[in-house]
């Protein structure tokens, strides 16, 4: 069970990246209802039910800082943030407690809301992982639909360590997760969004 145990969760917000392909600069500070992306991701999270959050910021750090409202928040900063992904996810797992399992989300994912963050938690197991999943409009053989996993994921404390060791370039979680699919529990979220995130200019609909 997530948080109704002694363990609890500490939220690692992905936010380190220059936006390059989006061409509008760090996605930390896309409007999203009235205030920063960043914003909306990190309040989802703390008020979903997760004990802290950790922001992690890279390109263009001093104007995220200085825009967004992150005070209900520890930030770190990702001096090489070029270098990918995984050096975001390593910094932030350092700077979680250490006894409280980890979950990452990403900062360009405007779908996110405290209800799926509540439903991951809640359906935890220890020793697990637990990723949201969403419907990609496809169907198996049995003429199910189809859902795919995504953000957030939450790692069991017991694992945070395992999943480290495997982390580099721009790749995160993906390798320890395609060589352990059998610690992973997919809850379907495609209630709650698309689980999309916004990557290209194509995908700003997305803000709304």
């Amino acid at each position: 069970m997530g948080n109704t145990t002694e363990t609890r969760t500490t939220a690692v917000v992905l936010a380190a990246g220059a936006g390059t392909r989006l061409g509008k600069g760090a996605k930390a500070l896309l409007p999203y209802r009235g205030r920063p992306l960043v914003e909306a991701i990190a309040g989802a999270l703390l008020d979903g039910g997760c004990r802290e959050v950790v922001v992690v910021l890279g390109a263009g750090a001093p104007d995220v800082a200085a825009i967004a409202e992150l005070d209900r928040y520890r930030t770190v900063v990702n001096e090489h943030w070029q270098s990918g992904m995984g050096s975001s996810f390593l910094l932030g797992n350092a700077a979680a407690w250490p006894g409280d399992h980890l979950l990452i989300a990403l900062v360009d994912q405007p779908g996110l809301t405290l209800r799926t963050v509540g439903r991951l938690l809640a359906r935890h197991r220890p020793g697990r992982i637990t990723a949201a999943a969403y419907h990609d409009g496809g169907s198996d053989e049995g003429g199910n639909g189809r859902v795919r996993r995504g953000h957030p994921l939450l790692i069991d404390v017991g694992l945070r360590d395992a999943v480290a060791s495997t982390v580099t370039g721009d790749a995160g979680a993906r390798s320890f997760l395609q060589s352990h699919p059998e610690l992973v529990d997919e809850v379907d979220c495609s209630d709650q969004s698309t689980g999309e995130d916004i990557d290209t200019p194509e995908q700003l609909h997305l803000l709304g």
